[in-house]
């Protein structure tokens, strides 16, 4: 995102909030939130979140089942930490679609496409920029985005599996990069710091004061109100104390920190949860790059990786950091407004598949070595779901004994979208946005919100 330094006449940030403006109707109170947790790729149900233990060799891996805080709630040994607070999340262990692709899959999941076919980018806006589009009708005080994605849902290889559609670009996400585990992280264009791009900015609107003294000299000169209101928010968005400590790790106890796990997963979603009590409503946080293996992702092929070295090798910080997230919405009393979400765009297959290595390196044998993998699966896969206010501490639906199949209570990616809509006060079945022809086009094709997750 293009911000200040090359104009304010440009369509930059102020543009964007105008484009914004413009399109907003009727406001709303609602200021719940959510935070989606993205595992590029697919995650392998049967090796979490739906274990089966009692399937034959060819189908079961070699993780033992491990009970939860929950009687009668499994997970596999690989996830101790949120075995421990299973009383906090339900797992939807139904979930299935047509989407064998990444592409596809993603698209289903995330906009409500019902296609089965890959195609190199979205027709239908996803439901992140949909809500940023629906929300901004609704004045905001805080300085920050409302949708932000750190580290964001973007691209699977070629192939765009997220954005805005026919809603515009004004309503893309403002996207952090880079691995917050650094010492030397920063967010660009957010609380501007060089003395340098600070005196440009004050150029381009009549002001020339250092940052600490900026707002207070506009204030002071009563040069705010010469501007337009929006650039007056891209202004406080570059210049905004809020805005920066929001964005700061360093303000975080070293406790805390710890707690979620000094890597980039896990410094992802403490940034997520910094986001989201700083008045964020729409998060997005892709876990995936070297923490998943060689390949840099959950799409475990035996071509790509040892699907249980590569489980092995990036469980921890994946239980550490979900864990440590769920346990922070509950204990800052968040856990009513506040609803987390992970998934993938599907599961694995539950029979295992041999095929060599197409190249060493983290949770992948030698070159030409064969090696066991997990391969796509649409028809039965999990996903997780806390706090939101909504009912948690069990099970919903079911897989077959092999998790080859969705049997009970399935539910559709429009079924998954719904629930997100219901949770941020956006009725899916009524509300409509004009597509590129200026049809009004419902949220989603179909689907209604699972009701089995409502307090």
């Amino acid at each position: 995102m293009r911000v200040g330094l090359t104009g304010f006449a440009s369509l930059s940030w102020p543009g964007l909030l105008r484009l914004r403006a413009e399109a907003a109707s009727a406001p709303t109170r609602e200021k719940t939130a959510v935070i989606l947790v993205w595992l590029r790729g697919g995650c392998s149900h049967l090796d979490t979140y739906d274990p089966k233990p009692d399937a034959g060799s060819e189908y079961r891996g070699p993780f033992k089942p491990l009970p939860t805080n929950v009687p009668g709630l499994h997970l596999t040994e690989l996830l101790p930490l949120q075995a421990k607070i299973a009383d906090k999340f339900t797992l939807l262990r139904s979930m299935a679609h047509t989407g064998g692709g990444h592409p596809a899959g993603s698209l289903q999941m995330l906009s409500g496409d019902t296609d089965p076919r890959d195609k190199p980018k979205p027709l239908l806006p996803d439901w992140m920029t949909v809500a940023n589009y629906l929300r901004s009708r609704t004045p905001r005080s805080s300085p920050l985005p409302n949708y932000v994605g750190v580290n964001p849902i973007v691209n699977y290889d070629s192939f765009t599996i997220a954005g805005p559609g026919y809603v515009g670009a004004a309503y893309s996400p403002f996207s952090v990069l880079g691995d917050p585990s650094r010492p030397d992280f920063e967010v660009p264009n957010i609380g501007l710091a060089d003395p340098a791009k600070v005196a440009r900015l004050g150029d381009r609107v009549a002001l020339r004061r250092s940052l600490d003294n900026l707002e207070r000299s506009v204030d002071a000169s009563g040069e705010m109100q010469a501007l337009d209101q929006f650039e007056t928010q891209a202004m406080t968005l570059l210049t905004s104390p809020q805005t920066r400590t929001a964005f700061d790790l360093s303000k975080e106890d070293a406790r805390t920190r710890d707690r979620y796990g000094r890597h980039r997963w896990g410094q992802q979603l403490l940034l997520a949860r910094r986001l989201v009590e700083s008045g964020v409503e729409i998060i997005t946080s892709c876990l995936d790059g070297p923490q998943c293996g060689r390949v840099a992702n959950w799409d475990d092929h035996a071509v790509n990786h040892n699907v249980f070295e590569a489980l092995r090798f990036r469980a921890h910080a994946f239980d550490q950091a979900v864990s440590a997230l769920i346990e922070d919405v509950y204990a800052r009393g968040l856990h009513k407004r506040v609803l987390v979400v992970v998934s993938g765009e599907f599961g694995r297959t539950p029979k295992i598949s041999y095929a060599a290595s197409s190249g060493g390196g983290e949770a992948s044998a030698p070159t030409g070595v064969v090696q066991p993998g997990r391969d796509h699966w649409p028809r039965a896969f999990t996903n997780l779901w806390a706090g939101g206010g909504l009912q948690t501490g069990g099970i919903i639906g079911a897989s077959d004994k092999r998790g080859e199949d969705a049997i009970e209570r399935i539910s559709t990616p429009g079924d998954f979208l719904s629930t997100i809509y219901h949770h941020l006060g956006i009725d899916a079945e009524k509300t409509t946005i004009n597509d590129h022809s200026g049809r009004p086009t419902p949220l989603v094709p179909s689907g209604r919100p699972i009701a089995e997750l409502m307090a």
